[in-house]
Parts: C-alpha cells; sequence; structure tokens
C-alpha cells in the first residue's frame, strides 16, 4: 500500500546556486565568499590542527590518515564524479536552495487520514522545543542525573499515553505506528508462543503490511479478516487478534463483546490500534478488554512531515511490561532520598540482551514524544477534549451535508472519518478543481477531518459536491443541528502538570524549567564513542520547519510531491557515491530498523534463489548488541565469532564457516570495529564469506570513519546501513528521531521496499522520516566532496590527540596500526578498578561536576569508557576534556595513597548538587570545593549543577513507577 515515488534520477544542479567565480582560480581569494560551511562545522582552525597534528606526530592530515588506515582497505573511488557529488556551496544558497524545493510540494487542502493528520503544533512547543538546540542536541539519558529534564518530559508523555488508553504501563514512544503494530504481533508470538495471528481487515493497510512483513520472516501466519463476523473457534490456536478503533474506514468500534466474551478464556493477546485524540472523548482500549494498545501520537501537535518523524506509542497491562519493546522512563530515588526520574528496567535494552532481547528497537522518538507529551499539558484534558469534540463535530456535519444531497454515506458512529459510497470520480474532481486531496477506495471517497480544518473548509466542501451532485440543499440549518457526543470516558490526567501551564508564559517557563536541567552540545562536548555526537548546523536545521517540507501527507498524489522527489533521490544519490553501492532505501527509520532491513534483503535474495534454508548469521562479539537482536527478528540464527586483542578470530570464523557453510547466510560486520580500530583482514573476511555463499551486512555505525577513504562497496559489503543521525547530522534529540537507511549492491538492489522483488515494508511510509531528510541534504551540499572528507580526517585527528593525551593516565585497550586508533578509543577502568575501588561509573559521574556527559560506559567491553570527540570539537574544549580526565586520575591517586577515603570521596559522592553544597551539614571528608569547583574553568564557564544525586538504579526497577504522580500524591 505504500506509494513509490520513483522517478526519472534528477540530480541537482549546485553549480548554480554559487557565483561561478567562486571555483575560478584566476579570481583573488580575498573575493571569495566566507559564507561556507567547512570552516564552521569542524571545531579547530588550522594552528590548533597544526599543535595537534604534532602531539600526534604526523606533519599533516594525508600524513596521520596514511598512519591510521591500511593501504588494502583504501579506495579513493568515492567522490569521484562531480556529477554525483557537489563541490559545497554556501550557507546562504542552500537555505535558499531547500526553500525553493519545499514550494516545489503542493500543500493542497488535505483530508487524506490513514493515520496521518493536520495539527497545529503551538508556537512555543515549536519554537522552544523541536527548534531548541537545548532539546535536540541532547543524548538519550543513560546518564539520568544530567537528564532529569526531558526525563520528566517522558513521564508526561507516558501518563498521557496510559491516561488516555487506560493501560497500566506505557513505553517513551516507539518509531512509527506499522512498526509498533509489528511490536504488538511479535509481543504476542514471544509471550504464547503460537505462530498464528489474526489482523482485522481494516486495520491501516500500511499496519498490516508491515505486520506481514514481519511475519513472513519469522514464520508466523497472518489471518486477516474481519473480526466482527470471523468464527473464532479455533481461536485457541492464535497467540493474538488485532484490531482497530476507529477503523481504516473511520468507524468507531467496542470491541468489548469480541474480547470480554467471545475470547475471554482464549491464552492471545488482544491488541488494540487506536488513534489518541478520539481517547479523550471514546472509550479506553483497557475498558474494551486489550491487553496492548498502540497508534500514533502525531496529531498531538507533531507535523505531518511527509511521514515522520512521529512518536508511536505502546502500552500494556502490567503483566506484559517486562517484554513491553523500548524504553520506559520511571521514578526511583537518588542518594540523598529525593525523587529522581531514570530509565527503568534497562535490562530490556537490546544493546545488553543481544540475541535473546525481546526486540531491536534501540531507541525512541523522544524529540517528537516530548513535543506530544507537551501539547496535552499545554491544551490539558479539557483543551482536548474541546479539539477533539470540534474534529467530530466537523465529520458529523460533513456526513450530514453529504446525505442532504443524496449521497450515500457509510453507516456507523464515526470520530474523524466520513465515507461517501459510490463516488467513483470524486477524488480526481477535488483534487483538480479544488485543490484538495482526499483518499479513494475502490469506489468510495474518504475524507478525514482534523483540527487544522474550520467551518469554512466544510461549507467548502459542500459547495463543491453540490456542485459535483448537481443538487442544493441548505447548509447552516444542517450544522446547527450537530452537537457533540456525550463522552464515554471517565475524566482524564488530572495530575497538577496537565492542569496548571495552560498560559504560554507558563508554558515557556516550564519548557526552559526543564531543559536547563540537561546537559546538551549547547553546554559541552559529549565525547560518546560510537554514537557521535557532532554539531548538529542551525543552518541544516532550518529547513525542517518549511511547512513544504513539515506539512505534506506522505500519501499525497505524486503531482503535489515534486520538491521531496528531488529531495529523496539526491540523498540517494549521494549516499550511493559515498558507499560504493548500486541503491539506497530511506523507509527504516533508525538504526536498528536498517539493521533489520538489511538483513530481510539478504534473507529474501537467499529465498528468490532457493536457499530458505541458508539462516545462520555470524556475529563478532564486537558488534553492536542490536546486531544480534535484529538478526533474530529476521529469522537468522546467531553464531559469535570470536575476537582476539580487538580483531576479528580467523582461526574461530573458518570454525564456524566450515560448522555451518551449507546454512550460512551472512556475517555482519562494524567497519572500523566497535573497537575503534581499522581492521586489515576485512576484505579477507568478506571474501570467505562469499566463497561460502554467504553475503555481508555492514554496520554503518561508524561510517564517519569511512567517508572518503574507504566504503562499503570498495571493501565488499553488499548491504550496509547509514546513521544519518550520527554521520550526517540528524540530532539525537534525546533518543530519537534516528533514521537508518540502507545502501545495497546490485544484486540485492531488487529487494529493497517498493522494488520487483520487494522484502516488503519496514515503516508506515516509504520515507518513514522523511522531514529531517533536508540535514544530510544540507550535509552533503554544505560540506561538499572535499568538506566530508576532511570531517572523516579531522574525527582521526581528534580521536587520537585525545588518546595520545591520556594514554599515560589511563590504558587505552586496543588500538590499529601504529599505535593509532579510528574515530574512537576505549580506555580500560578495569585495573583502576582493582587498584582503588573506583569504576567506571564513579568516572561518568564525576565528570558531570567537570560539566561533562560520560563517554560511553561498558560498551562494548565491560569496565570500559569509550571516547569519540568527533571532528565539531575545537582542541580547546578537548583540552578541557583531558583536564578534566586527568584531574579525576588525581583524584583516583587520592583514594588509592589512602588522602582520601574509600567510599567518602568525590569519585564516590558524584555528582554533587547544589543542595549538598550549600547545605550547612556538609560531613564529607573533602571540601566543598573539591566537590563542586575541581577546576578553575568549572566556575569560570559557569557551573552546570546536576539537580539530583547519584540515583539508585535496582531501587526504581524494584518499585517501577511509570506515571506522574496522583492529585492524592501532591495532596500529601
Amino acid at each position: 500500500m505504500l506509494r513509490s515515488i520513483r522517478l526519472i534520477q534528477r540530480v541537482a544542479n549546485f553549480s548554480r546556486l554559487a557565483n561561478p567565480h567562486e571555483v575560478n582560480p584566476k579570481v583573488p581569494d580575498w573575493f571569495k565568499s566566507s559564507d561556507y560551511m567547512e570552516p564552521r562545522f569542524i571545531g579547530s582552525e588550522s594552528q590548533q590542527v597544526n599543535e595537534m597534528l604534532k602531539a600526534v606526530e604526523a606533519k599533516s592530515l594525508d600524513e596521520l590518515v596514511d598512519k591510521i588506515i591500511p593501504k588494502e582497505i583504501r579506495s579513493e573511488a568515492a567522490f569521484q564524479s562531480p556529477d554525483n557529488f557537489p563541490d559545497a556551496i554556501p550557507e546562504s544558497a542552500m537555505v535558499q536552495h531547500l526553500q525553493s524545493l519545499a514550494n516545489k510540494n503542493k500543500l493542497y487542502k488535505n483530508y487524506i487520514g490513514q493515520g496521518f493528520y493536520g495539527t497545529h503544533t503551538p508556537y512555543v512547543i515549536l519554537r522552544n522545543v523541536l527548534e531548541d538546540p537545548g532539546w535536540y542536541t541532547s543524548y538519550t539519558p543513560y546518564q539520568a542525573e544530567i537528564s532529569q529534564g526531558r526525563l520528566e518530559a517522558l513521564l508526561n508523555y507516558q501518563t498521557v499515553i496510559t491516561e488516555l488508553t487506560g493501560m497500566d504501563v506505557s513505553n517513551a514512544s516507539l518509531l512509527d505506528e506499522a512498526t509498533a503494530a509489528g511490536e504488538a504481533m511479535f509481543l504476542a508470538n514471544s509471550w504464547f508462543e503460537k505462530k498464528k495471528f489474526f489482523v482485522d481487515n481494516h486495520v491501516f493497510p500500511q499496519s498490516i503490511d508491515h505486520i506481514k512483513t514481519k511475519a513472513y520472516y519469522l514464520g508466523i501466519d497472518i489471518v486477516v479478516g474481519d473480526a466482527k463476523t470471523y468464527d473464532f473457534k479455533d481461536a485457541d490456536q492464535y497467540c493474538g487478534v488485532l484490531v482497530q478503533s476507529p477503523d481504516n474506514l473511520g468507524e468507531v468500534h467496542d470491541w468489548s463483546d469480541l474480547f470480554k466474551h467471545t475470547l475471554k478464556d482464549a491464552k492471545l493477546l488482544k491488541v488494540i490500534g487506536t488513534d489518541l485524540l478520539s481517547l479523550a472523548i471514546n472509550k479506553t482500549p483497557k475498558d474494551q478488554g486489550a491487553n496492548v494498545t498502540y497508534g500514533n501520537s502525531q496529531r498531538f501537535g507533531v507535523p505531518m512531515g511527509f511521514g515522520g518523524p512521529h512518536a508511536a506509542f505502546f502500552a500494556v497491562e502490567d503483566e506484559f511490561k517486562r517484554k513491553m519493546p523500548g524504553r520506559i522512563i520511571g521514578i526511583s530515588k537518588d542518594a540523598n532520598g529525593k525523587s529522581a526520574y531514570r530509565m527503568s528496567l534497562q535490562t530490556r535494552e537490546q544493546h545488553i540482551r543481544r540475541e535473546k532481547a525481546t526486540s531491536n528497537i534501540c531507541t525512541a522518538q523522544a524529540l517528537l514524544a516530548n513535543m506530544a507529551g507537551f501539547y496535552a499539558t499545554y491544551h490539558g484534558p479539557q483543551g482536548l477534549q474541546k479539539i477533539a469534540n470540534r474534529v467530530n463535530c466537523l465529520a458529523r456535519s460533513f456526513a450530514k451535508l453529504a446525505k442532504s444531497l443524496g449521497l450515500v454515506v457509510k453507516e456507523g458512529r464515526i470520530f474523524d472519518t466520513v465515507v461517501l459510497h459510490n463516488t467513483e470520480t470524486l477524488q480526481e474532481y477535488l483534487h483538480y478543481n479544488a485543490q484538495t486531496n482526499v483518499r479513494k477506495i475502490g469506489q468510495d471517497t474518504i475524507f478525514s477531518f482534523d483540527e487544522t480544518h474550520t467551518v469554512q473548509d466544510v461549507e467548502d466542501l459542500f459547495n463543491h459536491l453540490q456542485h459535483y451532485t448537481k443538487k442544493k440543499a441548505d447548509f447552516m440549518s444542517v450544522i446547527q443541528k450537530v452537537i457533540p457526543y456525550k463522552s464515554e470516558r471517565a475524566p482524564f490526567l488530572q495530575q497538577k502538570v496537565f492542569n496548571s501551564l495552560h498560559s504560554e508564559t507558563e508554558m515557556l517557563r516550564y519548557i526552559n524549567y526543564l531543559r536547563q536541567k540537561d546537559v546538551s552540545l549547547t553546554k559541552s562536548m559529549i565525547s560518546l564513542g560510537s554514537c557521535t555526537m557532532k554539531l548538529n548546523p542551525t543552518s541544516f536545521m532550518l529547513p525542517v520547519s518549511f511547512q513544504g517540507f513539515s506539512q505534506l501527507h506522505p500519501f499525497s498524489p505524486l503531482s503535489c510531491t515534486q520538491g521531496y522527489q528531488e529531495l529523496t533521490e539526491n540523498v540517494e544519490k549521494w549516499l550511493c557515491d559515498i558507499t560504493q553501492l548500486e541503491a539506497v532505501s530511506l523507509m527504516p527509520n533508525s538504526g536498528a530498523q536498517g539493521e533489520y532491513t538489511g538483513l530481510l534483503c539478504i534473507r529474501k535474495y537467499h529465498i528468490m534463489n532457493g536457499q530458505k534454508d541458508r539462516n545462520i548469521c555470524l556475529i563478532p562479539i564486537s558488534a553492536h548488541g542490536t546486531n544480534p537482536a535484529s538478526a533474530v527478528l529476521a529469522g537468522l540464527t546467531v553464531v559469535p565469532v570470536n575476537v582476539v586483542d580487538g580483531y576479528v578470530d580467523l582461526n574461530d570464523l573458518n570454525k564456524k564457516i566450515k560448522e555451518n557453510e551449507k546454512s550460512l547466510a551472512c556475517i555482519m560486520i562494524t567497519y572500523p570495529s566497535t573497537y575503534g580500530v581499522y581492521e586489515d583482514q576485512t576484505k579477507k573476511i568478506i571474501q570467505l564469506i562469499h566463497e561460502h555463499g554467504g553475503l555481508v551486512y555492514m554496520d554503518g555505525a561508524n561510517m564517519n570513519a569511512q567517508v572518503g577513504y574507504t566504503s562499503p562497496g570498495y571493501l565488499g559489503a553488499d548491504v550496509c546501513h547509514l546513521n544519518l543521525h550520527k554521520t550526517f547530522s540528524i540530532p539525537h534529540g534525546g533518543g530519537g528521531p534516528g533514521l537508518g537507511p540502507i545502501a545495497v549492491n546490485k544484486k540485492l538492489a531488487p529487494y529493497l521496499p517498493g522494488r520487483e522483488h520487494s522484502l516488503g515494508s519496514v515503516a508506515s511510509s516509504l520515507f518513514s522520516s522523511a522531514s529531517i531528510l533536508p540535514i544530510p541534504y544540507s550535509y552533503f551540499g554544505q560540506l561538499g566532496r572535499q568538506g566530508a572528507k576532511k570531517c572523516t580526517a579531522m574525527a582521526m585527528l581528534n580521536a587520537n590527540y585525545l588518546m595520545k593525551s591520556l594514554k599515560d593516565d589511563y590504558k587505552v585497550l586496543f588500538t590499529g596500526q601504529n599505535g593509532m586508533c579510528a574515530h574512537e578509543f576505549i580506555i580500560d577502568i578495569r585495573p583502576i578498578k582493582q587498584e582503588s575501588g573506583i569504576t567506571e561509573e564513579d568516572i561518568a559521574k564525576r565528570l558531570m561536576d567537570y560539566g561533562f556527559h560520560a563517554p560511553t560506559m561498558s560498551f562494548p567491553v565491560p569496565g570500559t569508557l569509550m571516547i569519540e570527540p568527533t571532528e565539531s570539537e575545537s582542541k580547546s574544549e578537548l583540552d578541557r576534556f583531558i583536564e578534566a580526565m586527568k584531574n579525576i586520575k588525581l583524584e583516583i591517586e587520592k583514594v588509592k595513597n589512602g588522602q582520601y577515603d574509600k567510599n567518602d570521596n568525590p569519585l564516590k559522592n558524584a555528582p554533587h548538587t547544589q543542595d549538598q553544597v550549600i547545605n550547612s551539614g556538609w560531613s564529607h571528608k573533602y571540601s566543598r570545593e573539591e566537590a563542586a569547583f575541581p577546576l578553575p574553568y568549572v566556575l569560570q564557564r559557569g557551573k552546570v549543577w546536576p539537580t539530583v544525586s547519584r540515583i539508585n538504579n535496582a531501587f526504581g526497577d524494584r518499585n517501577l513507577i511509570c506515571q506522574c504522580p496522583s492529585v492524592s500524591d501532591y495532596q500529601q
């Protein structure tokens, strides 16, 4: 059901965007523009670069790269075609160009619906959340003490979901509605271990498509039928039943009879897909007997964006919470007994559980979930009910008006959607005569209303229907008779936070109150290895808010999407050029979904070539934890391969290949490796796999250490996913959005979504999170071939400068040739722990007192810290981090030699809050100054105060609280 918009390939003619004299060597330098991104994107200036090169004993960036990257894996072929990959163009010219592309998208009046609706994003949320780097540049809240703001906002979101759905526990969002439906199917299968699943035929088609895709590779039989009439005498054969209300045709159902009577004793999961806004006035899924409910929170203030990103919701009864996919935010206590927020049940995180994970989802749509939560907070329960009633009244008014003109309207209770039977030509008539887009199924025309529509819109439609039917009726006499439905539900969202922030003044202050609690890239470097927290330039972000990109429905007719067609085709072509692969799909909406999609390509290839029994996936133990989780979801069996000194153990690899030769499907490798080195044997590994009939999946999480110097295609990989939210500057948004497209070679191209032998659907729309594609588009266009290549070299320089500066204080775990690392490196804290009792967690928490977010902790090796500075950080910021790490090492020495008590010291008690430091009862065996201001710059730059002390994780898991406090809690 997803609509492909692949047309003739077009490459943007960027030469017309810049003054032609810019590239003329005869023009003196002083006439050339300074409006270029590269010197702004790369943190260090030339003098600082030279100082760092001297420190790492290299005369130039080229010499440094030669020392780091083995010759046998170097390729100069990428970027060789100027027709494919542009030279850099000025910043202002790119913004103007993207505005012109946005203007090519036609924003006709939209009534398409099908899970995507117009919404008013309150400007206080648009300006201060979506467009605020304090919100969009923060990282996933693993370090909870400096993430309390976004954790509180996500808890609010979870509360909105549980209150509206009636369920017990909600997660902090999933990727989109279709993938949430697929997760519900997988939860049912893993809980009841039965291979049959029923889906009502009036569920959104994109959700059915994805469920079928997911089920096919897991061997689950999907039965699609009419749940109202289906004979469930064989119900015990099913692991679950999934229905929807309001459904694809807009009918509001009460599934109580089916779930509480017909299926009362059946051992299966009862799932309802629903619309969040409709639940402001309609019966909750819990009251209808559902165990699980899912949907999309998009219409809570998040623009359609041609498909995304949007925060799907997923909520369950308490019994199922420990198998629920995604993250859960909960309330625990800190070391001083103060309530504090954290991610709960973290053992379910997929990088920990690997092939035993309950889902491969390792991210969320945190930024969009926060927007939806703020939307509910701003409007409050009465405001949400008013919006829901207004939308419903618009729809019912239109239905009555259509009937008054003799049109046949589908019977049944509706919320926002009206179906007109036997109106085969109406869709085309409205598109060409009224610049209005509606949906068509067979001979029926479907109209879905939303909060952006007005009474005037209804009257305009009515006038067009009068012309279409050549009949007349009185508009006002019909709509005056329509009154709101009586609400079917109990009061909801009675907590204080949803009933006290309805003025813009209060809302603005609350948003900023939360933002100030968190460390983001606006405050300091975030040196997370394998997470690539680099600059998200403002000019890259600006086009995301252009109406031509943000307000377009993903199922709009092709004639309305010319700007997006050009944008997506160019992004695909540039990704092909960078990877030296044949074709790209932009559908996967996260890195983990990219993994999953790439593996499905491999599976479909083997199936189509008569080798369906090839189901073994070899994965080095150094791989990202989502690799094995994705492999299992793709129906593959994971066989781990040992790693020795940071390199894949070739002896063990050969053994595993020999043992599984006839059933070998693929190997998953990360390049450079997760240990931060360029393995010189990668080509040999790939050749071995190919010789034995397998294919090679490359995890592109570390693509920022390949661009311009080597490529997956050159190395021989068959498929590679690319984290656009890492290498290509889409921000992390506090834990999402992400975008993880895949690039494939010629043999796998036919299996991409929408192609000849499509693997199936992996998202709700063809381009999933399309509205954030202008960000990588800007990355390619503004940096150009030379700038993108220099970013790779500078990432390596910054990492090696840090490593060389810290190696005398901390043991570096792995290095490549010439004792160099790639773009990241790992320091081993285990010897420190043995000598002093100080752990990697103690160092991570202590860094907060210095104003830094910790590096990646205990991944990929337990007891370590993985550090990645990125090319965007300046030498002065790197030096500040070095100074902090060296001073922490001195503090550790004080613990070792007895100057600090082993238990009462600045590291074990970190982080220190302002409350503790100003408290007259200070009783620690070290000074307040040592606690809060360990180095002069901490005071000079302005102290970043954690708002809670170290959080008790075990308490939070034992006492799982995942909603805002109740009114009675406030009274206590």
